[in-house]
């Protein structure tokens, strides 16, 4: 297949750059070309993703600012979409809204959260997205569903963007992408962790063939809107190296494949700088992806890559 979306980066931030606080973490984002800062949902290391996404679109100007992502199970809708809806505004609309079903055991089971079996996670979420949509409407909502019932509450304060941020959902699993293709804007196209770790099956469920089953289940739930979804890749491993051989053959293992297909899998990106761009092209024309995400621990190694590409 072949997608025209142009290049752009990214920066997936756990912690803040070595030397650096949070703040000017930020603003190091902003300047090293990177069009998006995301941050994560966990309850065992990263920043609080809301106070996190506030501080940064206080201290930016033109930096995308993004969750990756929000699970449904650990905030009502109507909190959230108030929160979103109020950084969206602090930073004129520059808010991209991640959103998945939970899939980390540690979490509920630290938390106390019940962590249901994954297909009535999934449909939380199904509901979850249809009701942060609503109240980003611009009239009262109502909602009548097996998770969630709202009635008449009008979604205060408006986002900045009409109509909201855009929705970006993360899956592995067929049914979840599927429902992404149907209502997303961003898709991030990832492993499955069906066993709530992220273990040996998990990396291998990226590996290039399982990633190829996965884009059939996207475009039945895309239908002819696919070519209006941004495609998200997620980079679990990145490295550049004179030797891309040499790494995958100590990183494969952990993939339960060949150093062959590690290369391969677009979940990683281990090269030298001068074949970023040509692997990169080569992912976008086999499945669409152009949003790539690079592990903030590596945001300063792509940078000449994230000048380079992007746009292009």
């Amino acid at each position: 297949m072949t997608h025209d979306r142009r290049f752009r980066f990214g920066v997936d931030l756990q912690a803040p750059f070595e030397g650096l606080g949070w703040l000017d973490t930020f603003r190091a984002c902003e300047d090293l070309g990177y069009s998006t800062i995301f941050v994560p949902d966990h309850f065992d290391g990263g920043p609080g993703p809301i106070a996190a996404l506030a501080s940064a679109a206080a201290v930016t100007s033109q930096i995308g600012l993004g969750t990756l992502v929000l699970a449904a199970d650990y905030r009502h809708p109507v909190v959230l979409a108030r929160e979103i809806a109020t950084i969206d505004q602090i930073s004129s609309g520059r808010v991209e809204l991640g959103l998945g079903a939970g899939w980390k055991a540690w979490d509920y089971e630290a938390s106390g959260i019940p962590m249901d079996r994954p297909g009535v996670r999934v449909s939380r979420l199904i509901e979850y997205v249809e009701v942060m949509k609503g109240l980003f409407g611009g009239s009262p909502f109502s909602f009548d569903g097996e998770h969630f019932t709202i009635t008449e509450l009008p979604g205060t304060p408006a986002p900045h963007r009409p109509g909201g941020p855009p929705i970006l959902i993360g899956g592995g699993a067929p049914r979840m992408l599927r429902h992404a293709g149907a209502v997303a804007d961003i898709v991030g196209v990832n492993p499955s962790i069906h066993s709530g770790e992220i273990d040996a099956e998990a990396a291998a469920d990226g590996l290039a063939d399982r990633i190829d089953e996965k884009f059939t289940w996207l475009h039945q739930g895309a239908g002819d809107r696919f070519d209006e979804i941004e495609l998200n890749a997620w980079l679990a491993v990145a490295e550049l190296t004179d030797d891309p051989a040499g790494v995958a053959e100590l990183v494969a293992p952990a993939f339960d494949a060949s150093p062959e297909e590690l290369l391969e899998s677009p979940i990683a990106l281990v090269a030298a700088r001068s074949e970023v761009g040509d692997i990169l092209r080569r992912r976008r024309e086999r499945w669409g992806y152009s949003y790539t995400v690079i592990p903030g621990d590596r945001a300063h190694a792509f940078a000449p890559s994230v000048a380079e590409l992007t746009g292009t």
